[in-house]
């Protein structure tokens, strides 16, 4: 490989800088630019730990970070499997169209494969249609008769307070 060439690694805790300014360019492209309450710290714990709450694929060139994936694992009932689920997917505006989206999804497929994964899924902004576009390339297809919904905040609070506590 070429050092010019694009190259593909798991982040580490030092790189929790780079993935946060990642995560917060995603948010601001999303229209959510106030909405990451993440820090540096936080992040360089949690890449940190023998079991990370999450893992991260960074893309670069150089010294230079072109993109990132990060994602997490659940669990298919039905299939009796894990999940790799990607949480983000962000590739900077200067680097896009350059192939490398379709490298880390590739990178993040053949991660799915080697530990078994019954699938592979995420979460698309319904209005964001180039990422659309660029998914169904893959094959990818929405998953039809589902709604992602999401307690948080006050209502997650809420609906906590209700549930019985246990007694010693």
């Amino acid at each position: 490989m070429r050092a010019t060439e694009p190259r593909i690694r798991p982040a580490t805790a030092a790189d929790a800088a780079t993935v946060l300014g990642f995560i917060r360019a995603l948010a601001a492209f999303e229209r959510e630019p106030g909405a990451v309450e993440v820090d540096v710290a936080t992040l360089r714990a949690q890449l940190a730990e023998p079991a990370p709450p999450f893992e991260c694929l960074l893309c670069e060139r150089g010294a230079e970070a072109l993109g990132f994936a990060l994602y997490f694992f659940a669990y298919s009932t039905w299939r009796g499997r894990r999940v790799l689920h990607l949480e983000d997917l962000f590739v900077a505006p200067a680097a896009r169209r350059a192939g490398v989206g379709l490298a880390l999804m590739r990178a993040l497929a053949a991660i799915a494969v080697a530990r078994d994964c019954a699938r592979f899924e995420w979460s698309v902004l319904d209005w964001n249609e180039e990422a659309l576009r660029f998914y169904r390339r893959l094959g990818a297809a929405p998953v039809p008769g589902w709604t992602v919904l999401r307690l948080s905040d006050a209502p997650l609070l809420a609906l906590a307070s209700a549930a019985p506590t246990e007694r010693g």
